[in-house]
């Protein structure tokens, strides 16, 4: 990619700055809206410590935990979905200590598959997905964020990665605090297959789901797939 020297490091999804934006975010159709906050305040505190617990990895640490995830989601694409010549797979760019999938979105482009990634046009709205390849110079975006280009094409994946501050065995995910994901699982139609991407150790017993939250359909961690549910 020819703008990944300029801009190293700086990368990240567009929904990684949600928390900064929104961090009082609650759901206006819980049934009560005291224990929603109580709710969001508790995501809050367990967002902080896990993003901390996170970010005091070593570089060596984060780069083994990043290999591992990109070969188990290798073999978990292979598997379920077998050749995705012509898909669109959405991807991210890691912020905070996120993993570093890039070298596999690199991979799965050079074997056919259409990449995207997902982008804030609009605030408190659902994300779009613009296309990107390794050739794609990347502008600013909301919040200083590098993204694809306005002019790149709109597309509507097939598969999407979700970068995760936390999750539950239920496949509940603990983001980053803007609500925006949710919202957009809401409005596509179809749905597209939703995998997870976090840190084992960020298993969480739950997140005390809300109205507003969409199970994952699968978790990748270091680990290796995640058990969902019954699935």
């Amino acid at each position: 990619m020819t703008a990944d020297d300029d801009l190293a490091g700086r990368y990240a999804s567009p929904p990684c700055m949600a928390g900064e934006i929104a961090p009082d975010y609650f759901d206006p159709l819980g049934v009560d809206p005291e224990q929603v906050r109580d709710v969001a305040r508790w995501r809050t505190a367990e967002r902080a410590r896990l993003s901390a617990e996170r970010g005091r990895l070593s570089v060596a640490a984060r780069q083994r935990a990043s290999g591992a995830i990109g070969t188990h989601l290798k073999a978990l694409l292979d598997q379920t979905f077998g050749n995705l010549d012509g898909q669109v797979f959405s991807g991210y760019w890691p912020i905070k200590g996120e993993p570093d999938l890039r070298p596999l979105m690199r991979d799965l482009h050079g074997a056919g598959a259409l990449i995207a990634l997902p982008v804030v046009e609009t605030r408190a709205a659902p994300l779009v997905f613009r296309r990107w390849t390794p050739e794609t110079r990347m502008v600013r975006g909301d919040w200083n964020i590098p993204v694809p280009p306005p002019e790149a094409e709109t597309v509507t994946p097939h598969i999407a990665l979700a970068p995760l501050v936390g999750w539950t065995a239920e496949g509940y995910r603990l983001g980053y605090g803007g609500g925006y994901f949710d919202r957009t699982l809401a409005a596509l139609h179809p749905r597209p297959f939703v995998i997870g991407i976090g840190l084992h150790s960020a298993g969480l017993a739950t997140i005390f789901p809300q109205p507003h939250d969409i199970p994952l359909d699968m978790i990748v961690t270091e680990s290796g797939p995640q058990s969902i549910g019954n699935r």
